[in-house]
């Protein structure tokens, strides 16, 4: 049974990662998820859920990671559902010169997000380790 002081100490530790909504909306538009609020909402969902597992220090890797997730399942889903959608690996770039979405492209799917957990989320090359589930020295 949990305690109001429990609830409200919750409560709290959420609005700390309820912060970062708009960061999350943006990584899931950023790769070409159709609803990227609904995305963020879902992954806020999760983050209400697993509120224990999130790191207090920093959650962005963490959420990121969790987004990174939501988004693969609806593609799949979307995938499996209706006509051919681009799997994660090819997931639309927004409107880059055609030479850097050609390079993006190129990557594997690790090593463009790696880049774009960097370059677009603003992580640290550790944090974005963090994300991936990959130690910082193999980043």
């Amino acid at each position: 049974m949990t305690t109001i002081p429990d609830r409200l100490a919750a409560e709290e530790r959420f609005r700390s990662v309820f912060t970062h909504l708009g960061a999350v909306a943006a990584y899931a538009r950023r790769r070409g998820h159709a609803d990227a609020e609904a995305a963020a909402a879902e992954v806020m969902t999760i983050a209400w859920r697993r509120l224990a597992d999130v790191p207090r220090d920093d959650p962005r890797p963490w959420l990121f990671a969790t987004a990174r997730n939501v988004v693969l399942a609806d593609l799949r889903r979307r995938r499996a559902v209706s006509a051919p959608v681009a799997m994660a690996s090819e997931t639309e770039v927004l409107e880059l010169d055609p030479a850097l979405e050609s390079a993006l492209r190129s990557l594997s799917f690790v090593d463009r997000e790696a880049l774009l957990l960097v370059a677009w989320e603003d992580l640290t090359p550790t944090q974005a380790a963090r994300s991936l589930g990959i130690n910082p020295a193999a980043f």
